[in-house]
């Protein structure tokens, strides 16, 4: 099915394809992809240029209709999980986890899935709270699951911290089929060197060295938009709504920043407020970041790069595509780990022996 030089894989809950751009990066063709949000779709039509069509809800999709494909790539929901989307359905009276029909048993497409191609090997995506979520049974059903699917799996959270300025912890769960043997660990992937990444990094200039990006920045400078600066009012709300909490002993409230600063982690909800990461400025009112700097943030890219990473829709749907994204960077780092396996450009060691 492969050779050396590149394999083949299918990208399932696809959202923009962060992790795609790993893979891809790794020498791998994407053969495949689903993601239901249509605004989703759009971004990531725009940034890969694919013969294949998307599809829309794998529940709908037979099996047997997906290609054959060596590498299955699944960053599945993750609100039945999350510490917020547990938090937000037991206060309306509604189940969570695998007790949630509409997005609990989407992992079971992903089972289904693996059980009908038996790829050589998988990568799975989730918030860090799926190791805890209904005192850690949702992840030991994960694993028994992918156990008697006949796969040697390893999972570790990661921080995306050490490649982008923002504190994001995400676990990675990798599966390779035991008939091909590897040794393969997360704890191979190979982790950035030197100074972790400032906001710096990734904030608009402002000083005329970067080229104006409406309607992110405009004027000679290219400095960011005023739209971005929060009203006085919605300022002046979170500073009450942090100050109540302080006085009830509770930690809640907006994030403010320095340039020197790694942020909180970037969120869906961004759109709503931006009170995670608020990035402080000279007249006291501090601002959003642009969805430029949400794509930066994420690792999609940087400042001045060669080819930028295509924002088509508003900035509603973009701030919610970069927060439920994975980050590209931490894809690239485990994609890079995994290849060698996949591609059989390595072998078995031996274990040496001990002798007394």
């Amino acid at each position: 099915m492969i050779n050396q030089d590149t394999f083949r894989f299918i990208d399932l809950f696809a959202g923009i394809g962060g992790l795609r751009i790993g893979f891809e990066k790794a020498g791998g063709k994407c053969v495949f992809t689903s993601e239901w949000n249509r605004f989703s779709q759009q971004t990531y039509q725009a940034n890969f240029n694919d013969n294949h069509e998307i599809a829309g809800d794998i529940t709908a999709i037979n099996e047997a209709d997906i290609p054959n494909h060596d590498v299955l790539l699944a960053g599945f929901p993750c609100q039945p999980f999350s510490i917020a989307g547990v938090s937000k359905k037991k206060s309306l009276g509604r189940a969570h986890g695998f007790a949630d029909e509409t997005q609990g048993t989407l992992f079971f497409d992903v089972v289904r899935i693996l059980r009908h191609h038996q790829p050589k090997a998988f990568l799975l995506e989730n918030v860090k709270n799926l190791l805890s979520h209904d005192k850690g049974n949702t992840f030991r059903v994960i694993m028994h699951a992918l156990d008697e699917l006949g796969y040697e799996v390893d999972h570790k959270v990661i921080d995306a911290g050490l490649w982008v300025p923002q504190h994001r912890e995400r676990i990675f769960i990798v599966g390779f089929r035991r008939d091909h043997p590897t040794q393969f660990s997360l704890d191979d992937v190979r982790l950035p060197e030197g100074e972790r990444p400032k906001l710096s990094d990734i904030l608009h200039p402002e000083d005329g060295s970067e080229p104006i990006e409406e309607p992110y920045t405009t004027g000679p400078m290219a400095k960011v938009s005023p739209k971005y600066t929060l009203t006085p009012r919605l300022w002046q709300y979170l500073q009450d709504y942090k100050a109540k909490h302080r006085a009830a002993g509770n930690g809640f409230g907006y994030g403010l920043c320095e340039p020197t600063d790694v942020a909180r982690t970037l969120s869906a909800r961004y759109y709503k407020d931006g009170s995670e990461i608020l990035i402080a400025q000279s007249n006291g009112i501090p601002r959003r970041l642009t969805p430029r700097e949400c794509a930066r943030i994420m690792g999609f890219d940087m400042p001045n790069a060669k080819d930028q990473w295509k924002i088509v829709v508003s900035d509603t749907q973009a701030y919610r595509q970069f927060g439920n994204a994975v980050a590209a960077p931490v894809a690239t780092a485990i994609a890079n780990a995994m290849a060698p396996w996949i591609k059989n450009t390595v072998s078995i060691r031996p274990i040496r022996s001990v002798v007394a």
